[in-house]
C-alpha cells in the first residue's frame, strides 16, 4: 500500500516497541516518518531520529520544530511514548503516580500543543494516541497505569472535538497486552516468567499476546487518508478482550 505517499509523521517513543514497528509501517506505505524518544540512536533510514523527554516542554517544541522542519511539514502524529506501571492504589507513592501521569497523560499534551499548528496546515491531519485495554477493563496491580490510559481515552474524545472543525482527526488505539521489550521485562521479574506469560496470553481470547505489528496495523489504519471520516473512536487490538467472553474450556 502506498496511501501514505507525500505525507509527513511524527511517532512519539518511535525507537523500539510498538512505536518502532509503526514509525517502519508508515514509511513503508510511503510516508517521510520522524521519530521522538529519549534515545533515538538505534533510528536507522529511512527512519530520522530525534532526542526529548516529552515530560520536558523546551525539548519537545524543539524536537517537534526541528522534525518538521525537515520533513518540510506535518500530517501525522502518533503519540505513543509511555511508562508503565504495577500495584494497587496502596503500592505507588505520589512520585510515582505524578510520574507515570506527566508521561502517559502531558506527554501527549506537550507533543500535540507543538504540533497542532502545524497539522492544521495539512489536508489531511490525523493524531493516533496510543492507550490501553487498561483504560475499558478493570485490571488487577494495574491502578495507577489504568489512571493514566483512563486519561488518555478522554483526552482523545475532548481533543476529536475541539479539532474536527480545524480538519483534524483525533483517535486512540486500545491494545490488550503486546509482546514488547516492556513486557518482557515484566516477564523477567516474575518468579516464573514461563507461567506468568501463559497467564498473559491466556486472560485473551485469542489465547496469546498482541504482536507489536497488529497494533501498528491498527495505528496506521486510523491515520491514514482512507479513514477520512473516523474521528474520536478507540480501536481495540486485545485478542477480544473488550467485547468477547468465552466459556471456560472443559478439561
Amino acid at each position: 500500500m502506498t496511501d501514505f505517499t507525500g505525507l509527513r509523521a511524527l511517532v512519539t517513543g518511535g525507537a523500539s516497541g510498538i512505536g518502532r514497528a509503526t514509525a517502519e509501517l508508515l514509511a513503508a506505505r510511503g510516508a517521510q516518518v520522524a521519530v521522538l524518544d529519549l534515545d533515538p540512536s538505534g533510528v536507522a533510514k529511512p527512519l530520522t531520529g530525534y532526542a526529548a523527554d516529552v515530560t520536558d516542554d523546551t525539548a519537545v517544541r524543539a524536537a517537534v520544530e526541528a522534525a518538521v522542519a525537515d520533513l518540510g511539514g506535518l500530517d501525522v502524529l502518533v503519540n505513543n511514548a509511555g511508562i508503565g506501571a504495577q500495584g494497587t492504589v496502596e503500592d505507588n507513592d505520589d512520585a510515582q503516580w505524578h510520574t507515570v501521569l506527566d508521561v502517559n497523560v502531558l506527554g501527549i499534551v506537550r507533543t500535540t500543543r507543538a504540533a497542532l499548528p502545524h497539522l492544521r496546515a495539512s489536508a489531511h491531519a490525523a493524531i493516533v494516541n496510543t492507550c490501553s485495554i487498561a483504560a475499558t477493563a478493570g485490571l488487577p496491580q494495574r491502578a495507577l497505569y489504568s489512571a493514566s490510559k483512563g486519561a488518555v481515552l478522554s483526552l482523545t474524545l475532548a481533543m476529536a472535538a475541539d479539532h474536527v472543525r480545524e480538519g483534524v482527526r483525533v483517535n486512540c488505539v486500545n491494545p490488550g497486552t503486546v509482546d514488547t521489550p516492556w513486557v518482557g521485562r515484566l516477564l523477567d521479574a516474575a518468579p516464573d516468567p514461563a507461567a506468568e506469560r501463559a497467564a498473559l496470553a491466556a486472560r485473551q481470547p485469542t489465547g496469546r499476546l498482541v504482536g507489536a505489528d497488529e497494533v501498528a496495523g491498527a495505528i496506521a489504519y486510523l491515520a491514514s487518508p482512507l479513514s477520512g471520516a473516523t474521528t474520536g473512536t478507540a480501536l481495540a487490538v486485545d485478542g477480544g478482550m473488550q467485547g468477547l467472553r468465552l466459556r471456560p474450556v472443559a478439561p
